[in-house]
């Protein structure tokens, strides 16, 4: 597993490198910088991961930055010293597989980074802390059918077993997921990708922080 590290503090990227590299297994953070064109460029471009802080050098955060590595198919993992959880639902939003407080520690970046490699969400305290107070009152009618397609695909590694637990195709799998995002859509609450469909759940009280 590779990750790049872009944060504009040089001692908060030579610390993410060191807990990185003491993991089981370790990842490797292939390139580093203080702004977001260390996750574009040389050896940051094919990263499995980008760790990405979103104040660099300014007070506003770089949810363009955040969004434009999203769109482009990038796995990141915000890490912020702010413990906001309106600033952690809309990274989710924009498309980030986790968002992450510097006071959550090791244990926990590592983690995150592993599953983000993996394309799992990970769920850390502060990010719990923010699903479990959204309670969105513009929930879209899911069918009881997609909604139990979508818990199975929480709590499984690949679509193929949500079809072989429920006795379904995979294309069936897959057309109930996209019929989902399609209604969240309408709502005006996209969720593009898995770990934004996890917080929506969550918001919506269709699967709690503890089943995950």
């Amino acid at each position: 597993m590779t990750a790049v590290v872009v944060d504009d503090h040089p001692a908060v990227r030579a610390g993410v490198a060191y807990w990185l590299a003491g993991g089981d297994p370790p990842i490797d953070v292939v390139a580093e910088g203080e702004d977001v064109k260390a996750a574009w460029l040389g050896a940051g471009a094919s990263a499995d991961v980008v760790i990405f802080d979103l104040h660099l050098g300014g007070p506003a955060p770089a949810f363009g930055d955040l969004r434009r590595l999203a769109e482009a198919g990038r796995r990141v993992v915000v890490y912020s010293m702010r413990a906001d959880d309106e600033v952690a639902l809309q990274c989710l939003e924009l498309g980030a597989l986790c968002y992450l407080t510097k006071a959550e520690g090791a244990g926990h970046l590592v983690e995150a980074t592993r599953a983000a490699a993996q394309d799992r969400p990970y769920t850390p305290p502060s990010l719990a802390g923010a699903l479990a107070g959204d309670r969105s009152e513009t929930r879209p009618a899911l069918s009881a059918r997609e909604a139990e397609v979508l818990v199975e695909w929480f709590q499984s590694e690949s679509k193929e077993f949500v079809a072989h637990r429920l006795g379904i195709s995979a294309t069936t799998v897959n057309s109930h997921l996209e019929r989902i995002r399609v209604k969240y859509a309408r709502m005006g609450r996209e969720a593009p990708t898995k770990a934004a469909l996890v917080a929506r759940a969550i918001q919506d009280g269709l699967i709690g922080v503890d089943d995950l």
